[in-house]
């Protein structure tokens, strides 16, 4: 998931406070296996999350978590573009 933040300073800091929260707390989801917040290069309003769920069930709950509904409204504010959220399955 691509994560644009259309603000800076105080309120920036402050979003990627959300942001690392977030992490934090859906690493220890059930079904979770990875969950990796990176900071663009050279763009410290630009994130990437990288998630790895054990199933689609597992994805699915942390997408409907409180804490998922919750991070997304507190963002949104700060938002420069909708969340690009590409799924993405293993090849059997």
């Amino acid at each position: 998931t691509h994560v644009d933040l259309a603000t800076n300073g105080e309120r920036l800091a402050a979003a990627t406070k959300v942001l690392q929260e977030f992490a934090a707390k859906s690493q220890k989801d059930s079904g979770n296996i990875r969950f990796e917040l990176l900071v663009q290069d050279g763009r410290v309003n630009h994130f990437t999350i990288v998630e790895i769920w054990q199933t689609r069930e597992a994805f699915e709950a942390h997408s409907s978590a409180e804490h998922t509904k919750r991070f997304r409204e507190e963002i949104q504010p700060v938002m420069g573009s909708p969340f690009d959220e590409r799924l993405h399955a293993r090849l059997q």
